[in-house]
This record gives C-alpha cells, structure tokens and sequence, in this order.
C-alpha cells in the first residue's frame, strides 16, 4: 500500500532510502556531460563526414533496450541511411556499417561476441561500457570506448546509454539541426527536471511525485501520442516494473486503440463501474483488481488530443496529459528530443519515489 505521507516528508524519504536511488536518479544531466566528454576523449568526431551503409544499434538488456527506441524514434523514416535494431551483430555487419552498444554489464557475452565479430569484419564499432571485462576486451583497443564515469544504481543509466548514441548520430551527421558536442543543452534540461523533482518540493509543486500519486494502485496505461513518445512509454513501462513492482502496459495510441479489452475497462473506469467484477463471485474488496489509468505522453508540437483524435478517430479527455510545452516551448531546437529526455527522467524519478513510497525498493 502507498504511504502518500512518505511524499510529503523529505526527512523520512531519506531515512528510507539508504541505498541513495533518489540522488542516483537526479544524476541524469551529469551522465550526459560525462558521457559526452568520454565521446569527446574517444575521438567520436572523427566520425564527422563518414556515411555509412547502416546504423546497428545493439539492444542488450537494461538501459540500451530504451535508448535505442528512442534514437531509432528520433531518427525517424527521413534517417539518411537505415537504422538497425538487434539483439546481436547482424551476420552481414562489415566495415560499411557503424555498430553502437551500451551497456552496464562488463560480462554480456553476447555483447562481447558481437564487438568481437563486428571489429574483425571491420565496421566501426562505438561502445558505452565499463573500461574492465570481456566487454571492453572484445574491442581490442579498436573500438571507440565511452567509459561509465559517475556510479547509478541498475535501471537509471538511459541518460548514458542516451548522450552516447546522440553524441554517435551527431557526429554522423544523421540529425539536422546538428546537436552540439557536449549536449549541453538536454543536460542542462535533466538538471532542470532534477530541480523540479527534488525530495524537499511538496508533491503538487513536484511532477515526479504528482506522477507517482496518480498511478498509485492503479494499472498504468502508458500511451504515447507520437513514436517518440511511445518510445518513451516504453521506458516508463520498464522504470515502473524496476523500481516500483508495477506492471504497466505502454504503447503507440494507434496500435493500443485496438486493443478492445482495455478500450472497454478505461469505459467502465470512467463510468465508475469495476469492469473485472463478476457478478457470480464477489471478491473481497482486498481481492480487486486496480482499475485503469490512461497517461498520455506527447512530444511534438501539435495538441496531442487532437493528434490522438486524428490518428485513432477518438480522444480521451480525461486521460492525464504528459506534453511538457510548458519546460520546452514549442519552436525551441531539438524540442521532440528534450521533452522526450524529461519525460524519461521524470519516469524514472517518478517510479523511484512510488518504489519508496510502497516499500518496494529495498535498502542498502
């Protein structure tokens, strides 16, 4: 059960949380400076001019499954060459291609095959990796290392995982408008959201902890307006399992507009009517299923209650709206890649303080 006065009493938050998963998560501007200066030291400008025949991007579990949604939803259909989602190095990678990897475990064996595979076929290979293990090994000093330089907890290294891919792109010239090296402009963003989101705000002034009240005992519906932000629904789904023990269900609105079991119990939901009770067998009240909640996530410029109503044919008013036009104003550069990196980040500080809140994150 929530302790919603656990929210409101930044001393008790502390006590709770010896392990220190609060202050890790507010760590996410600086992972993508110190990423970007590793990028930096790993000569990723070099990179400039060079256009390959394709872009891998290696899913491995944790964090890299995340950024490579959403890089291959930033890239989008107008990516100059195409973008490659894998599990491991496709049979055909060879030295037309440019590989990116991240991950915090220095002893995938996969992953380790994969660098090993793709360094000897001679593609350009770019690795976001702890400096120690097979992982790194497997490079042979001919991959471009991206070390991890500031400790988290697992489930909160996306910033990392993220500026090394942006950082990756950019240098490839695959975005336009062109981000700046040192991406200092989505850091300073994530420490703007860390601002908001800091345990001493009371939780209507707070968005990480308002988001954690609002999915509290309920089943979160996490419907992402955009394939940007439905790649972010999809971290927030993982964030939500990692830290809180939630089970959310997370996809692009067009694709879950089909979904009609779910349609029918945000209906009942709305109408007040318990869609899973059976009249035959009355549970007690202990035993209930959570109703639904639809949270909305836009990253673009358009209203996405009309971008929904345009893409499905229908709108949910009542749904809760995450389109955070008021942190980046529409028109500002690289808008859809900043709203989409705070949304992240209020996720994951979001599932931290419900994890905290339910006792479900468990102390050092």
């Amino acid at each position: 059960m929530l302790d919603d006065t656990l929210l409101a009493d930044p001393s008790a938050l502390a006590a709770i949380d010896t392990a220190g998963v609060l202050r890790a998560a507010a760590t996410a501007g600086a992972q993508v400076r110190s990423a970007a200066q590793g990028a930096q030291e790993a000569g990723l400008a070099q990179l400039s001019g060079h256009r390959p025949r394709a872009l891998v991007l290696l899913r491995r579990p944790g964090a890299s499954v995340s950024a490579a949604g959403i890089l291959a939803a930033l890239l989008g259909p107008g990516c100059p060459v195409p973008v490659v989602l894998a599990d491991t190095a496709p049979s055909w990678i060879g030295p037309l291609d440019v590989v990116l990897a991240h991950t915090a475990d220095a002893n995938d064996a996969e992953l380790a095959d994969s660098v090993a595979r793709s360094v000897r076929r001679g593609a350009e290979v770019v690795l976001s990796a702890p400096g120690d293990g097979p992982v790194a090994s497997a490079g042979a000093g001919r991959v471009r290392l991206i070390e991890p330089r500031i400790p988290v907890p697992p489930g909160l290294d996306l910033p990392r995982a993220l500026a090394a891919g942006l950082v990756t792109v950019s240098a490839l010239d695959l975005l336009d408008p062109p981000l700046d090296p040192g991406l200092d402009a989505l850091a300073d963003e994530l420490d703007a959201e860390a601002e908001r989101d800091q345990p001493g705000h009371e939780p209507f002034m707070n968005p990480a902890k308002s988001l954690a009240l609002r999915l509290a005992e309920h089943i979160p519906l996490l419907w992402g307006a955009d394939s940007l932000a439905a790649a972010v629904a999809e971290h927030a789904a993982i964030a939500l399992a990692t830290h809180a023990g939630v089970v959310a269900h997370a996809s692009d609105v067009a694709q879950a507009a089909t979904v009609t079991g779910l349609l029918r119990a945000l209906t009942a939901a709305a109408a007040g009517n318990d869609v899973f009770h059976d009249p035959f067998d009355d549970p007690p009240a202990g035993a209930e299923v959570p109703p639904p909640r639809l949270v909305l996530l836009a990253t673009g410029e358009d209203d996405p209650h009309q971008v929904t109503l345009r893409r499905t044919g229908r709108s949910w008013p009542a749904a809760d709206l995450l389109h955070p036009v008021d942190e980046i104003a529409r028109g500002t550069r690289h808008a859809a890649l900043l709203r989409a990196a705070v949304l992240a980040s209020r996720f994951d500080v979001g599932a931290v303080y419900l994890g905290l809140a339910t006792r479900t994150i468990e102390p050092a």
